[in-house]
């Protein structure tokens, strides 16, 4: 029974080719090998331009764009392309080696000259592995001397058969320098081995790019921890500055540290990943000691774990620092939250003072309000008393006007009492 392609998953072919993307080459010794490493960054289509470029100068066709690796012979010289996230590589092969040097000829000078010149400001990685069949070579044999003039000189058995040899050291060329010796590999393992030591020093590079971010940003995270400091110490200082002021500066040092964490956030991932990698390779050679030398693991160990722990203690450094800001501008918040409350704190009381003696004045008012009602009422009635004793009436205006006064007191001032309950009940039922 056949699967229709219908019942695939619109992925799954895509998925199931990944891991045969970028297979390593069939080689067998002696062999020539140019490796170029060229940082594309961003630009999704150069990668794709490179190999374009060097298939038009002689008349291959190209691989389609989005392909991820690409193998052809063009009969003097093979060429292995492969494209990254970052990057791409090409990897030249020539079979055969000549008598004496083996670096005296390399597979580079096949490729065209304007080709290579059309990389300008982009190799990040461009080395000679010279593969070639014979006994163990001591370390002070003399061809080492010649090949490897500058020391530390790094020399590793590989894999039970084979012998690796190199400086790191970028020679007068540009190219740095790789000896593969097969006294015993198996067959298929002399390419792997040519390409493992490729993506350990592709992946060393790609990692190194992020050393030159974490020192930059070293220095600018020495500023903002000092001017963080400065923030700490006047926040608590005896001439403080305004809330405002320190709000302002807190924000501008926090919105700074963002911008710096976002830079190199991405720089620094992507150097741990590429660091696991040559972990990852340097694991795969399966390395035992030459007597003598360090092996490409110690070299590692030595030269670039100094590198990659500077690039996370910067990274460290970044979180911390965002993380002071966070807490400083909290301890800022809410001391202006507290400032706030006490101020609002003083101004209920003030009001309450207020209030108080509004209603101190209310009743000073009622007092007054109650006598000018008593005595307009009195002069009302007296007014009326004498009218009836011009009338005749028996009436003894004047005490009868001092026993009226009281009761108009009383009267007006239960009024006004009255009033004031049915206002106070009327307001609260509302």
């Amino acid at each position: 029974m056949t699967l229709s392609p219908r019942l695939n998953h619109p992925q799954r072919l895509v998925l199931a080719s990944e891991v045969h993307a970028r297979p390593f080459m069939l080689l067998e010794a002696p062999a020539r090998v140019s490796h170029l490493a060229v940082h594309v960054g961003n630009d999704a289509g150069k990668a794709h331009r490179i190999i374009e470029s060097f298939c038009a100068r002689y008349g291959v066709a190209a691989p389609a764009e989005g392909a991820q690796h690409f193998v052809h012979d063009f009969g003097h010289v093979s060429l292995k392309w492969e494209r990254h996230a970052e990057f791409c590589t090409c990897m030249l092969v020539e079979h055969g080696l000549s008598e004496g040097d083996p670096f005296d000829e390399t597979a580079i000078r096949h490729a065209p000259a304007d080709w290579l010149e059309q990389l300008e400001g982009s190799v990040l990685v461009a080395c000679h592995i010279a593969v070639e069949r014979g006994e163990p070579l001591d370390i002070m044999n003399p061809r080492l001397k010649r090949m490897f003039p500058t020391p530390p000189l790094v020399g590793t058995h590989v894999v039970s058969g084979g012998e690796v040899w190199t400086d790191f050291q970028v020679g007068p060329d540009g190219f740095s320098r790789f000896l593969l010796r097969d006294i015993g590999l198996r067959e298929l393992q002399t390419g792997r081995m040519v390409q493992r030591i490729c993506e350990i020093e592709t992946y060393r590079m790609m990692a190194l790019l992020a050393l030159p971010v974490a020192r930059e940003s070293a220095q600018q995270l020495a500023v903002m921890e000092e001017e963080l400091t400065d923030l700490s110490r006047a926040m608590t200082g005896p001439d403080k500055p305004t809330d405002a002021t320190l709000l302002a500066r807190l924000s501008s040092l926090a919105a700074r540290a963002e911008a710096l964490s976002l830079r190199t956030n991405y720089r620094f991932s992507a150097a741990q990943a590429y660091y696991r990698i040559v972990k990852g390779r340097i694991a795969d050679l399966r390395e035992t000691r030459i007597e003598g030398v360090p092996t490409i693991g110690e070299f590692m160990d030595r030269r670039l774990a100094p590198a990659m722990e500077t690039c996370v203690s910067a990274a460290t450094r970044q979180e911390t620092l965002a993380a002071k800001v966070g807490r400083t501008n909290d301890l800022l918040r809410t001391a202006v939250s507290l400032a706030q409350e006490q101020h609002n704190q003083d101004i209920l009381e003030q009001m309450n003072r207020n209030a108080q003696l509004q209603l101190q004045l209310q009743h000073a008012v009622e007092g007054l309000s109650v006598v000018a009602i008593t005595y307009y009422a009195v002069g009302l009635a007296g007014y009326v008393l004498k009218a009836g004793k011009g009338l005749g009436l028996p009436v003894n205006v004047d005490a009868a006007l001092g026993l009226l006064m009281p009761v108009a007191a009383g009267v007006a001032w239960f009024g006004l009492r009255r009033l004031h309950h049915r206002i106070a009940k009327d307001s609260g039922g509302r």
